[in-house]
């Protein structure tokens, strides 16, 4: 069981209200939870501790964003995204969460570089198709990274950020996407046994964090200027990029 410190608590609870922020509609910062968190318990049971936590800010973020999506997304990437949950669940002992991660976030900063010192990919007017081809593959790897450790984010936003989509509907996309994905995850958890050390009471306190974090999320994405918007989830997305990068050099060096 996990100790009930305050110090552990307030983390937690820190954590669970990120996650509510991702769900509102800003999904880059969902994927600093699980890190949080795994600095006061282990990775694995931070993991399983914030998926019910995910599933619970997820219901409330699918009635904020039922009427704000791009349908022709969620048709490519659930089912790509639920192949690439079957995979990660699959070859779960085979797979290194490390490496997957490094691999993403090599992209995530090539992406960024090219965003802001190549090709402008937002001065066309208008939204861009969203290709099936493409969308096939940063589906399966949305999903595979979020079943490894809860990081689906940077995949999906370097297929959907260069649609241009209005800002509602990017952020809402993104919350149905991961509502689908993060329920689909909970037998393979649950066979994995990885809920083995789960923490009921824990998750019921850390439940309303999440829940508030959640509508705080939805009105900072309603407030925020499109430019600004866009430009802190790409900041994200480098920021996390790096950071996968550096996990896994650490992890290599001291191995």
């Amino acid at each position: 069981m996990i100790e009930h410190t305050p110090f552990i608590v307030a983390i937690a609870a820190i954590a669970a209200f990120v996650v509510g922020l991702s769900k509102g509609g800003l999904p880059s910062v969902g994927t600093l939870s699980v890190p949080l968190l795994a600095t006061v318990i282990s990775p694995v049971t931070a993991a399983a501790l914030l998926l019910p936590i995910f599933v619970a800010s997820d219901m409330v973020g699918l009635y904020l964003y039922r009427h704000s999506y791009s349908r022709r997304n969620l048709l490519i990437l659930t089912p790509a995204s639920l192949v690439g949950v079957a995979v990660g669940w699959g070859f779960s002992a085979y797979l290194s969460s490390l490496f997957i991660g490094m691999l993403v976030g090599l992209v995530g900063v090539l992406f960024c570089l090219n965003a802001w010192f190549g090709r402008r990919y937002r001065a066309s007017r208008g939204e861009a198709d969203a290709k099936v081809a493409p969308g096939t593959f940063w589906g399966m790897l949305t999903g595979l990274t979020s079943f490894v450790s809860h990081s689906g984010a940077p995949p999906f936003q370097m297929y959907v950020l260069p649609q241009n989509l209005e800002k509602m509907k990017f952020a809402g996309t993104a919350t149905i996407l991961f509502a689908i994905v993060n329920a689909a995850k909970i037998i393979p958890y649950w066979e994995l046994h990885q809920f083995a050390n789960f923490d009921t009471k824990l998750v019921l306190w850390l439940a309303p964090a999440a829940i508030v974090g959640t509508i705080v999320g939805k009105r900072l994405t309603q407030m925020l200027p499109d430019g600004v918007f866009f430009r802190i989830i790409e900041i994200t997305l480098l920021i996390l990029s790096l950071k996968l990068i550096l996990d896994y050099l650490g992890a290599a060096l001291s191995g």
